[in-house]
């Protein structure tokens, strides 16, 4: 008999469950980096909102690329103006990360088995619609805390001609104050564009990471470190980006929209309705305003996540594992 104790296997809640926690604890530690560049993105996408290209004089735009953008913030707002946000941004991190890294693989693992799939094209498809569900599902759970997010990144004490500017005091009690106002409805204001946006990044982001990975370390001989982690994360956030920045746009538009008596937004009545709005008015330009300022939060993010993601696994295995 041996004397070496074999390890049980885990039970797929277990699995899901550290999956949630490690997803969620690596999303939190890229965020504390990359959140300036969301306040960024999310102030250029709402400058000229609603303007035809080119109208806008210098004066009316305080922002002019990404990283002007972020010395302006820092220069009028300081730190704690560029990380705008970034307690909230924590909680959102837990629901759609813990969510998208957490349930992954035991979606994709359950497609494969239930299914019977050999072939590389219906792993792939089962990979891009794990990835999908995973981030529609995340987009879910942390929508209300997404459109507070949203919000006080908008708000400058300084510049108060980009987009709409909510005054709040504590997340908690303004998501109080826009449910007795607006109810339900307002508090997931703008959910159907999150969960295009999550879902189409996570199609995209899941499955490229993966299989980006496994194909550096089968078919290049690269080894499992950070370099490889690195450069598969940073690839992977080009075409995250691409994919995603029309829905988060539109997201960013229908979260910071302000609303009148009856809770009805000011500028847009629906998320189609502010896509048709901003491509017949700002064009298809419009739609990818804040394109590299996405990139330089998403990018580096991606990594991020990902290496953490590594190491809380490794750091699990090897000291928490039975």
């Amino acid at each position: 008999m041996s004397t070496t104790a074999e390890k049980k296997p885990q039970s797929k809640a277990k699995e899901t469950a550290i999956g949630f926690v490690t997803g969620g604890l690596a999303a939190c530690g890229a965020v504390t980096f990359t959140n300036p560049w969301e306040v960024v993105k999310t102030r250029l996408q709402l400058q000229g909102e609603l303007v035809r290209a080119g109208a806008l004089s210098k004066a009316d735009r305080p922002y002019h690329n990404s990283f002007q953008a972020l010395k302006v913030v820092l220069q009028h707002e300081g730190i704690r103006g560029a990380q705008r946000g970034l307690s909230v941004a924590y909680l959102y991190q837990i629901c759609l990360n813990g969510s998208r890294l957490g349930l992954y693989e035991p979606v994709h693992q359950g497609i494969i088995q239930t299914f019977n799939l050999t072939s590389d094209s219906s792993i792939v498809a089962s990979g891009v619609f794990s990835g999908a569900f995973a981030g529609v599902v995340g987009a879910v759970l942390g929508s209300p805390l997404y459109l507070i997010k949203t919000r006080r990144q908008a708000y400058s004490p300084v510049f108060n001609n980009v987009g709409h500017q909510h005054e709040m005091n504590s997340a908690f009690s303004t998501l109080v104050g826009i449910y007795k106002k607006e109810g339900i409805r307002g508090i997931y204001r703008g959910a159907d564009a999150a969960m295009a946006r999550a879902g189409v990044g996570s199609a995209v982001q899941m499955p490229v990471y993966m299989m980006g990975k496994d194909v550096l370390l089968k078919k290049f001989g690269f080894h499992d470190t950070f370099s490889t982690h690195f450069a598969t994360s940073m690839f992977t956030g080009v075409l995250v980006c691409l994919a995603m920045n029309p829905f988060d746009v539109i997201s960013t538009r229908m979260y910071n929209q302000g609303v009148d008596a009856s809770g009805k937004g000011l500028l847009y009545k629906s998320s189609p309705d502010c896509f048709f709005k901003i491509v017949k008015i700002e064009g298809v330009r419009g739609l990818y305003k804040g394109f590299l300022a996405h990139y330089l939060r998403i990018g580096p993010h991606t990594t991020l996540m990902f290496v953490f993601l590594e190491q809380l696994k490794k750091i699990y295995a090897n000291n928490f594992a039975t």
